[in-house]
């Protein structure tokens, strides 16, 4: 899926050393590419979307020859928008971005290289820094970006097209304020490719608390809707049409008692049917293992789709119900962890912790929404305010890039031109290579 983004507009200052600043921005580690022109005005957002539908999944070389050839229209069309844009003085200018952001990593290689390379020959031939930016960290910053822009004095729009021409209009405003959330907040990131709760302290520092030891929830959801559904039903993306499945009222549909403590989490809840889904690591009630800071969602997809491996027997109520505990289940899951975190804190330690940013393509689902602020509450962290982007910024986009690419930029950050791609790139300091200047390539200015 190719992606290009611009956004424009006059007052970026607090976050520049009080200057005016304008980025071009693209990102593209799997099947996305985005470019992004940014300042406080969207421009233009468009997306192009690689056909790997009849593969079940993203297929490595159909994603890459959707990049190369999307790519350079989507420049010309972006570039011809910023150079037809009037500036609120009434004044037409050639329009030069002050840096350009874009996705170093993690990805697959051979996609971050079309977008990193087209990157590196704009900054070149402009003449200005390039950035290039951590994609987790982008997700994790995205409220940042979302709260500054709410908070505005004059409106400004998010304009997304589809490769077809359609789209819509999201309300966005700006103003120059403190950034929310402010550090330290917890992130979780669910989509997928990945899961993992991340301790965000600084813009810099961010320590992984969580990860999964197989695969990521948002593959778990919808290799597991490709067994329940029935196959009428069967349309991409796969984790949104199980949900509407599941849930065909919306929260109406709901009807959920969160587990008021963590042995009531790991108890096994039948069904009608006489099946029900263990919770990942639930060995034991109160061994070690349930507590382990990992997070595992394979064994459930196994039992469902052993479980209705003869789905054509199955009736529409038990694949409804079937699609509702996979989703509690899962969900419940992604909260435990978060709660283990803050159950080990000190009172003060969990003082600080006000904020819990979730992104990711998961991070749509109004269920799993549902699921962790119950849960919350249910166990005493009601204060805990959960930030979730608005729905289209959830999924990989080239805004996330760009503010990436702002915030860093405003640090005193720039990526020196011989830069590679990252296949894997953990955000924690711990990891070897790991940290987001655990990398070579970055530059810092000393003016």
């Amino acid at each position: 899926m190719g992606k290009f983004s611009i956004h424009d507009g006059d007052d970026y200052r607090h976050l520049l050393s009080r200057r005016a600043a304008m980025t071009l921005s693209r990102t593209g580690g799997n099947d996305d590419q985005d470019a992004l022109k940014l300042e406080s005005k969207v421009l233009f957002h468009e997306k192009v979307t690689a056909k790997s539908e009849s593969y079940g999944g993203i297929h490595p070389l159909v994603a890459l020859h959707s990049h190369q050839a999307s790519l350079g229209p989507l420049l010309q069309k972006a570039l011809a928008q910023c150079n037809a844009f009037t500036s609120s003085d009434g004044s037409k200018a050639q329009w030069r971005p002050d840096f350009v952001s874009v996705t170093r990593g993690p990805g697959m290689r051979s996609n971050l290289t079309v977008g990193l390379e087209a990157a590196k020959g704009l900054a070149l031939a402009w003449g200005v820094p390039l950035v290039g930016v951590h994609h987790m960290q982008a997700h994790a910053l995205t409220p940042r970006l979302c709260s500054t822009l709410r908070s505005a004095e004059d409106p400004t729009r998010i304009i997304t097209r589809s490769a077809d021409g359609n789209g819509g209009t999201n309300a966005l405003q700006w103003t120059p304020s403190t950034l929310e959330p402010t550090f330290p907040f917890l992130s979780v990131l669910a989509s997928g490719g990945h899961t993992m709760l991340i301790e965000s302290s600084t813009l810099l520092e961010h320590r992984t608390l969580a990860e999964t030891a197989d695969i990521a929830i948002g593959t778990c959801l919808d290799k597991a809707a490709r067994a329940i559904l029935p196959s009428e039903l069967l349309i991409p993306p796969y984790g949104r049409a199980l949900e509407n499945f599941a849930f065909p009222d919306g929260e109406s549909s709901y009807s959920y008692t969160p587990p008021a403590q963590r042995k009531d989490e790991l108890e096994l809840r039948q069904t009608a049917w006489g099946w029900a889904i263990r919770p990942p690591l639930a060995e034991t009630t109160y061994g070690k293992s349930n507590r382990r800071m990992v997070y595992s969602f394979a064994g459930m997809l196994t039992y469902v789709q052993r479980l209705f491996a003869d789905s054509a027997e199955r009736c529409v109520d038990e694949r409804r119900k079937m699609g509702r505990e996979v989703m509690r289940v899962a969900f419940e899951h992604l909260a435990s962890r978060i709660l283990l975190h803050l159950s080990d804190l000190t009172l003060t330690e969990r003082e600080k912790v006000n904020t819990v940013v979730v992104s990711g393509g998961v991070a749509a689902n109004s269920f799993l929404r549902h699921v962790l602020r119950a849960m919350l509450n249910v166990r005493g962290f009601e204060h805990i305010k959960l930030e979730f982007p608005p729905i289209e910024l959830c999924t990989d986009n080239a805004l996330m890039i760009a503010w990436a690419g702002m915030e860093m930029f405003d640090a005193g950050y720039h990526s020196e031109l011989n830069i590679l791609p990252i296949r894997k790139w953990s955000m924690d300091p711990d990891v070897e290579d790991g940290g987001i200047l655990g990398v070579g390539g970055w530059k810092k200015r000393t003016e």
